[in-house]
């Protein structure tokens, strides 16, 4: 690009040649000129119009800036309403939460006294009207120290809870043929072999030979031996000085350290040692001492039955 400057009688003249390089310098610097100039207009009059007050500057700073805050304003009322019922709902909840752990509560055999202890009580209520952001905040905190306490109780429940289960699966209750007829209960009796009275120390099973042998309740496998009088003998240990014992089988398969499941099949029904006929001899002994079988057997029959029972009242009607 070629530019010529005169004077204004044309005597003189100077030509000034622009190279494509040139040209976009001096863009640049017009552009950059122009931005300065800019903001220092915008500094001088409207930042200054603003500080000062003048009439028409203060006027649409202010229009400005009061829009601006309610703009801010409206979005945070609304997400603060919305947080709001949000934290309604989780209220709601725990509510729910408290009596639930209410109800486990009794079933672990907590005192109602000791929950209403560990809940604690109060905390702020979510109402209709609008909330401001420290009543929010301190809501929160309020359900994060409800949550944790009904966490830690829930998790004494728990412990409790399965503690009884464990107990429950550690008893005899479980009748250890599914099938066979009972013989001789547990007393005194004419003993088959001798003609004369003894005792009977466990309860019989009549059962063709190979009927499985179920583990009546869960524990750890004592002994496993052929005995002279029991022939293939098994005994579980329940804990709390409780054994049960299983004898005459004709197979085993369980071995002494085990751990037994209860109902879990541990040998088959024989005809072994001291014996006039295919059967499972059961025994119950305490400390040491036998116990009457059939007195745990109908303890977990009438447990039975009350599931049963608790079951059928929970069902909805046809």
């Amino acid at each position: 690009m070629h530019l010529i400057i005169t004077d204004a009688w044309l005597a003189k003249s100077r030509a000034i040649h622009l190279s494509g390089t040139k040209l976009l310098l001096a863009g640049l610097a017009a552009s950059l000129l122009l931005m300065l100039t800019a903001v220092g207009i915008y500094n001088l009059v409207v930042l200054k119009g603003a500080r000062e007050g003048w009439p028409v500057i203060g006027s649409l700073v202010r229009l400005v800036v009061r829009d601006e805050f309610a703009q801010r304003d409206q979005f945070l009322r609304e997400n603060l309403d919305v947080m709001a019922r949000k934290v309604g709902e989780l209220q709601a909840k725990l509510m729910q939460l408290e009596s639930l752990g209410e109800r486990v509560s009794g079933l672990a055999g907590i005192p109602a006294q000791d929950l209403k202890t560990a809940q604690g009580s109060g905390g702020a209520l979510v109402g209709g009207r609008a909330l401001s952001m420290d009543e929010l905040n301190a809501v929160l905190a309020d359900l994060d120290r409800l949550t944790k306490q009904h966490n830690d109780l829930l998790t004494v429940e728990e412990s409790r809870l399965l503690e009884q289960k464990v107990k429950k699966m550690m008893v005899p209750t479980q009748r250890p043929i599914t099938v066979g007829m009972l013989g001789s209960p547990f007393g005194w009796r004419m003993d088959p072999f001798t003609g004369r009275s003894a005792l009977h120390t466990g309860m019989d099973f009549q059962a063709e030979s190979g009927t499985p042998i179920l583990a009546a309740a869960g524990g750890v496998v004592v002994a496993q031996e052929v005995h002279p009088e029991y022939g293939n003998m098994v005994e579980i240990d329940h804990g709390d000085n409780l054994v049960t014992r299983y004898a005459h089988a004709s197979k085993v398969f369980v071995k002494k350290g085990d751990l037994i499941r209860r109902g879990q099949q541990i040998a088959q029904v024989g005809n072994t040692g001291r014996s006039t006929g295919s059967h499972l001899h059961f025994e119950v002994l305490v400390q040491g001492v036998p116990q009457d079988p059939q007195k745990f057997l109908a303890a977990g029959e009438d447990v039975a039955r009350a599931q049963v029972a608790a079951a059928s009242r929970k069902r909805p009607p046809k």
